[in-house]
């Protein structure tokens, strides 16, 4: 392969993104103990991976054309391009769709944040708003916007391989943290984790998510 690849090379660009990605990340999940900055680690190498090969080297496309025959001319860096034959009009189909996904785990993130602060200054349980469809609208915020991100729009090696250990990372960091508040609200928090999924709302309340993480409540 000697065609140069569309959409690389722009490393000034890559070290904004990981950075402006990597303060929202540590602003809002903010971690203490080891298991949530460990957690926090799995998710900022996604992130750094992810804008590391979206803007500056595309090494996904790299190994793909070496190893499975992807060696055509107009390569873009941009996987569903490349794959799909699509070349723009591709990127921005997922770039679109990314986009949307990605926004709307941020104001999941944020507002599960606010509610969960509220809850902790008042010394209750977090169970309206967001808290009222998931246990956990922070994580699933941060699912929904990385799918969107390094899956939808801009999918990578490192990204597709990373995203289930980070869902798995933040399952058992969720699991440990409902064990310390079972300890404080006993039965109240047995019987809220009875009545709500963990991260995902259920069938039919989705839209409902997205209109809470926007402000909007019952």
């Amino acid at each position: 392969m000697k065609e140069d690849i569309a959409h690389s090379g722009a490393w000034g660009l890559a070290a904004i993104m990981i950075v402006v990605a990597s303060w929202i990340l540590y602003r809002y999940l903010a971690p203490k103990t080891w298991r949530e900055w460990a957690s926090a680690g799995v998710v900022q190498a996604f992130i750094i991976a992810l804008y590391a090969e979206m803007y500056g080297f595309p090494l996904t496309i790299y190994l793909l054309a070496r190893f499975f025959g992807l060696d055509r001319t107009n390569l873009n860096a941009n996987l569903w391009s490349s794959l799909v034959g699509m070349g723009e009009t591709g990127m921005l189909i997922s770039m679109v769709l990314g986009y949307a996904l990605l926004f709307v785990g941020i104001g999941i993130f944020i507002q599960g944040w606010r509610e969960l602060y509220r809850a902790h200054q008042q010394n209750r349980l977090a169970t309206t708003g967001l808290y009222s469809l998931v246990r956990h609208p922070q994580y699933a915020g941060l699912f929904i916007g990385l799918f969107g991100e390094g899956i939808v729009h801009w999918p990578t090696l490192f990204s597709v391989g990373l995203f289930p250990v980070i869902v798995l990372a933040y399952g058992w960091l969720a699991r440990s943290e409902e064990k310390r508040v079972v300890e404080q609200f006993g039965e109240d928090y047995r019987a809220y984790q009875r009545r709500v999924p963990m991260f995902f709302p259920r069938m039919g309340q989705w839209r409902e998510l997205v209109e809470r993480s926007r402000g909007r409540q019952e």
